[in-house]
């Protein structure tokens, strides 16, 4: 992905906001991203919107707020990774000349509750295949066979992850909490306890992408999108988001996950040792050590000893989630991606304070939804 840098970024805090629309938020982090980017009404050539839940045209409506439409704008839907995928429509566009200066956003304010999806059939979620936190449990206990994933490893997760996000002020959830906190939660379904899921909310974030080269505005520094990857899945896997409890039980199948990321490392020309900071997709608590495997920070099966280690915490060789992840910040889909790209951004910067990642400068997101889609970004400096 040489050639394309991010120039802005900007983000609408997420959690539960009465009264505020998914436009609303949208303006809010477009407005922010190409502030900081020294991009104008006119700035740029083309659009692309991540949203799951916003309707039809959401990137049209919250660009017509600011009266900044004429150019091509597309919504872009990929579950989970929607602004992922997004964002890699922009860089590919370019990357192939076809323009200088794209505004990548993403918007969304989920309904309360569990989430549900257009992608599975009526029968297929009474049935109980779709994914539900009865896939998010069964999951859990595959880690456990896998990878002597335990109940306390969970916790740990939280417990890490609440920390990180007690120090990000756009976090939905800023309070510490014990692992008693956590195992006293209620059971969801095992061995996930409700600390140890993450909460559908509201929210939006921005970047802007520009051809390396271009003049510089009154941006700060610039960050290198190193590679943007969407992949979907393969046909195969009983426990993946395409096909829970359904499919071949062929466990040589690689997940999209793996595909993505081991796409993005080829793109970026880097691998999974060269990464300083990640942002990882923390759906449940074992969705993120499930994450450190299948993108390569650790071996097969070594992700509870990852854990333990102390490497993925602050201060540690490889913080995951430094902003508090999904368990800190809550899920709005079509935000979710580009919000671990803006801390990701704010990281190589050195603009985030108590939760810095000192010295970084290759950093990774993951996310993964629907499809299944998993998208996987790596930035440098």
């Amino acid at each position: 992905m040489n050639g394309v840098v991010i120039s802005g970024a900007g983000l609408h805090p997420f959690g539960r906001f009465d009264g505020v629309s998914t436009t609303d938020m949208g303006v809010h982090a477009v407005r922010a991203a190409l502030r900081e980017a020294g991009v104008g009404k006119g700035g740029f050539q083309a659009a692309f919107c991540g949203t799951a839940y916003g309707g039809v045209a959401t990137g049209h409506k919250i660009l017509s707020r600011l009266g900044m439409t004429g150019m091509p704008i597309v919504d872009v839907e990929a579950g989970c990774a929607s602004g992922g995928a997004a964002l890699m429509l922009a860089a590919g566009a370019i990357r192939a000349g076809q323009y200088d200066t794209v505004l990548v956003f993403g918007a969304e304010k989920m309904p309360k509750g569990i989430i549900r999806s257009s992608f599975f059939e009526p029968w297929q979620e009474e049935a109980g295949l779709a994914a539900t936190p009865a896939f998010f449990g069964l999951r859990a206990h595959r880690l456990a066979l896998t990878s002597g994933v335990t109940k306390e490893h969970l916790a740990q997760v939280v417990v890490k992850n609440r920390r990180h996000g007690a120090a990000n002020p756009d976090a939905m959830y800023q309070k510490e909490v014990s692992r008693d906190e956590v195992l006293a939660s209620r059971v969801v379904c095992e061995p996930l306890h409700l600390f140890m899921l993450c909460s559908p909310n509201e929210g939006a974030a921005a970047v802007v992408l520009t051809r390396q080269g271009a003049p510089a505005t009154g941006a700060p520094l610039r960050v290198t999108l190193a590679g943007a990857v969407l992949r979907s899945h393969l046909p195969g896997a009983v426990l993946s988001e395409s096909t829970p409890l359904s499919g071949l039980t062929d466990d040589t199948v690689p997940s999209p996950t793996t595909l993505a990321a081991t796409a993005a490392f080829e793109e970026a020309g880097l691998g999974p040792q060269d990464i300083d900071v990640a942002e990882c997709q923390d759906t449940d608590a074992a969705r993120e050590l499930l994450s450190y495997e299948e993108i390569g920070l650790c071996r097969p099966g070594g992700s509870a000893a990852l854990l333990e280690s102390g490497a993925t915490s602050l201060g540690g060789r490889l913080p995951v989630n430094p902003s508090g992840g999904l368990l800190s910040k809550g899920e709005p889909l079509g935000a979710s991606a580009l919000g671990q790209v803006v801390e990701l951004v704010r990281q190589l910067r050195g603009e985030c304070g108590p939760r810095q990642v000192e010295g970084a400068r290759a950093a990774l997101s993951h996310t993964v939804g629907r499809g299944a889609n998993a998208g996987v970004v790596i930035l440098t400096r």
